[in-house]
């Protein structure tokens, strides 16, 4: 049962093929077998056990199956669950209870599914190893990878992304600020939307940066994350695509840093889509480099402290900023907290020197991400493009431990998510391989321009058919 896609459950529970309580329990055990794994800060069980009970009970009353009846999902622990604690993954947040569900998890909820817990993340969602010391349930800390748990996770949507690779769970949530959940998903073998900024409602989710932050939906396949983005967003249901005369574009800095395992999957994945009459366009973005690195850290850095102090007072946490930052335990957060968030301040080019955030801030939000988003949207018009089409990280996952958080390991990991985080793209990974060294998995990534959500699933359900879907992890 715990190799069906999120898609493929909701059919089993409606056909009572399988009751939501013995699907629920399966994938329990699974969680509770896989507690090495990090996945979890709190796994509800008897919650979960409870809602299964009552989605039986309503299906054998005779009432109509929702649209997620009775399968199980996990929600990042940066995302408030009523009467369930949102720890962000820090230590002063953990007596967090919310009071209601955050909007995102109100239309989960109110299609049938039934939530089994909240998950791990990078401390305060700051960070793309998922390497984070608090609340492990395993003997090694931080978020381990569904396949190999010697390796990075990545994050900052870690839990969330290893309870769906590693299959204690069919779909969950997450949020994105520069490749949150796509990151995660390309290491453990998930797919993910990073949809159209403001597509999702983003109350009642700790934030890093209004401008860039959104929760979104990670599944088995692309059909599970457009049957999400269908319960959140609404809208008529997706189709596979034809993708006989669809044109993506490719850049060659979208190709940067390969190692052997992602080059030769990105190959054969171009060739397959060739052959069933894809026509991929190259595009200069040297222009687009250009501009992200005047958008993406500005951006985020400065806005994220106004933003948390607007959260920790508005959802009613009773805690300080001050107490916050006190009690980070990542030293990778830690420090950019002290030395960058709380200060308003910004690496100058004059290495260990440091400038004042604001100015640099104006500068990306009033001219560099508006020309980021003309660019967008004068190359695919040019180019008469569907979509961009590149590796989500350049690289297989790394080995696990304090060193994945280094800094050149966020900077290479982020290459090409940020970009379109930063411009405000709807994002989509999928799974296109399994290393042919490594054995782990590589991930696909298409984006496309604000709007183009449900075209852009269409094409990854398309895109699915022709490269197949990647073996579960053990």
């Amino acid at each position: 049962m715990t190799r069906l896609s999120a898609s493929e459950a909701v059919e089993a529970v409606c056909s009572s093929r399988v009751s939501s309580e013995r699907l629920t329990r399966a994938y329990l055990e699974r969680a509770q077998a896989r507690a090495h794994l990090n996945a979890f800060v709190t796994l509800d069980a008897d919650g979960a056990i409870a809602a299964a009970r009552r989605a039986d009970q309503r299906l054998a009353a005779g009432q109509p199956c929702l649209p997620l009846q009775g399968v199980p999902y996990v929600v990042k622990d940066n995302i408030e669950v009523a009467g369930l604690p949102t720890t962000a993954g820090t230590a002063a947040l953990s007596g967090f209870v919310p009071k209601v569900d955050a909007p995102v998890v109100k239309k989960m909820r109110d299609a049938g599914a039934i939530l089994l817990g909240k998950t791990q993340l990078h401390e305060l969602a700051f960070g793309i190893s998922g390497f984070n010391a608090n609340f492990n349930t395993g003997p090694e800390p931080g978020v381990r990878n569904a396949y190999d748990a010697t390796k990075m996770a990545g994050g900052s949507s870690a839990g969330s992304a290893v309870a769906v690779g590693a299959r204690m769970a069919p779909m969950g949530l997450g949020t994105d600020t520069g490749g949150s959940m796509r990151i995660p998903c390309s290491l453990n073998g998930c797919a993910a939307l990073r949809p159209t900024m403001g597509r999702y409602a983003q109350t009642g989710i700790v934030p890093i940066s209004h401008t860039r932050d959104t929760a979104g939906p990670m599944g088995v396949s692309v059909a599970d994350v457009a049957l999400l983005d269908g319960v959140i967003a609404g809208g008529e249901p997706v189709r596979a695509a034809d993708l006989k005369g669809v044109r993506l574009g490719l850049a060659a800095s979208f190709q940067a840093n390969l190692d052997a395992d992602t080059r030769a999957a990105f190959d054969t994945a171009l060739d397959r889509l060739r052959t069933a009459g894809v026509t991929v366009v190259p595009v200069d973005a040297t222009r687009l480099v250009e501009l992200n690195a005047a958008v993406g850290f500005p951006v985020a850095l400065y806005e994220a402290y106004d933003d948390m102090v607007k959260y920790l007072h508005e959802r009613g946490t009773g805690v300080s900023v001050a107490q916050l930052v006190a009690g980070i335990s990542s030293p990778d957060v830690k420090g950019t907290y002290d030395a960058l968030v709380v200060p308003r301040k910004l690496p100058a080019p004059t290495p260990g020197k440091l400038v004042d955030a604001e100015p640099i801030y104006r500068a990306a939000i009033d001219v560099h991400r508006p020309a980021m988003q003309r660019w967008y949207t004068d190359t695919f018009v040019q180019l008469r493009l569907d979509a961009l089409v590149f590796p989500t990280v350049p690289q297989v996952a790394p080995s696990a431990g304090p060193q994945s958080s280094a800094l050149e390991v966020f900077g290479l990991f982020i290459q090409n998510t940020d970009p379109g985080s930063n411009a405000g793209l709807p994002g989509l990974q999928l799974p296109m391989g399994m290393g042919a060294s490594s054995g782990l998995p590589v991930g696909l990534e298409m984006d496309g321009l604000p709007g183009s959500d449900k075209r852009l699933l269409s094409l990854g359900m398309a895109v699915e058919l022709v490269l197949g879907r990647i073996p579960a992890a053990p």
